[in-house]
């Protein structure tokens, strides 16, 4: 039984690995255009909570709080019909996330080719471009435009947070995050319906990896995720002289929250832990904080870790059922993070004191 097992996960994994190793980057180009931009805001007036919410505790309990809060108003609007509430909603929210990764992009364009305009003008001009790429999502959500934000607008939020949090207090939300995911995919299951509803809505709160160019998303069936769920899918397609399979799936769906969680502990590393060693990246330079090299390597090894956390998580996906991401992610990355520190700065600078309030 085991080995008919592996043999069904290895011929699936073998079926999907376009759209597995797809996946794989889009998480490595997210995470590495986050910690491209992190110099760009790493100013004190620019974390959310200020430099003393750096440690607070209360801080993240607000934030998964909010986080549960959104999803079931989510939930509830879909129920209830009102899908234009929930665009507008998620549109207007992943706007603002939009821009923060945009602006960087512009400023550097500027620079390229020697311009030098007005702050205003090139706030204007980011709102602009910001507009324009939420109304071809919205006019035109084929799954390429749906990545092209979705991976922009989680580089965004990587960012704001990862400067928000020292590591210690990120961890601790990884953590709390996920073990509400394992509860709302495998227990309340509501993770799921909220996967369908951005689905159905193709929002870019997830990223898509097509197993072949043909795919479109505009024609992705409805309640994907929920049917996946279930055990009484058509499974009929025999492998040639060994047991039959489940049917593969035209596309990988991971959320974006799957990106952000470990993205947010690796920029915290580089933004927070003692800078020791030389420095391995100043492009932005004037007033811009440099990355040092051992608060680099501790998130390299953090998102090497969440890499490994990924693979882990393929071979659960290749069994054709929706996963819970962020236990084998976060867990992933936290162990990165880890082992990695230990060795690049020692065991003692990993620890931030931290405070409820």
């Amino acid at each position: 039984m085991a080995d008919t097992e592996l043999a069904r996960v290895l011929s699936a994994i073998r079926d999907q690995w376009v759209s597995m190793t797809g996946m794989a980057a889009m998480f490595i180009a997210s995470i590495g255009f986050g910690i491209f931009i992190q110099p760009f805001y790493n100013f004190e007036e620019l974390r959310a909570f200020g430099e003393e919410g750096t440690t607070e505790a209360g801080n993240i309990i607000l934030e998964l709080v909010m986080i549960f809060v959104f999803t079931i108003a989510i939930i509830w609007l879909a129920r209830k019909g009102l899908e234009v509430v929930i665009k507008g909603v998620v549109f207007l929210a992943l706007g603002y996330s939009l821009m923060m990764a945009i602006l960087p992009i512009l400023a550097i364009l500027l620079w390229i080719f020697g311009v030098e305009i007005d702050d205003l003008v090139v706030f204007a001009i980011t709102i602009g471009v910001t507009c324009a790429m939420m109304y071809t999502l919205h006019k035109f959500p084929e799954w390429y435009v749906v990545n092209t934000v979705g991976l922009l607008v989680g580089s965004g939020v990587i960012v704001m947070l990862g400067i928000a949090f020292v590591p210690v207090l990120i961890i601790l939300f990884m953590v709390l995050a996920a073990i509400y995911d394992h509860w709302a995919v495998n227990g309340s299951k509501h993770m799921l319906e909220l996967a369908d509803t951005m689905i159905d809505l193709k929002l870019p709160v997830l990223l898509v990896a097509p197993k072949d160019a043909s795919y479109s998303f505009l024609d992705q069936e409805s309640n994907t995720m929920r049917k996946d769920k279930g055990e009484n899918i058509d499974w009929e397609r025999p492998l040639e002289g060994g047991p039959t399979q489940k049917k593969s799936r035209d596309a990988l769906f991971m959320g974006l929250g799957d990106v952000i969680f470990p993205g947010m502990l690796v920029i915290s590393s580089i933004t927070f832990l003692p800078e020791m060693g030389p420095v391995v990246f100043d492009f932005w330079g004037g007033a811009t904080a440099p990355i040092y090299l051992g608060p680099m390597l501790v998130g390299l090894g953090t998102l090497g870790g969440g890499l490994l956390g990924y693979l882990a998580l393929m071979t659960q996906v290749a069994r054709g059922k929706p996963q819970a991401g962020l236990p084998l992610l976060n867990g992933g990355s936290i162990l990165g993070y880890i082992i990695s520190g230990t060795i690049a700065l020692g065991p003692s600078n990993l620890w931030q004191d931290i405070s409820f309030l």
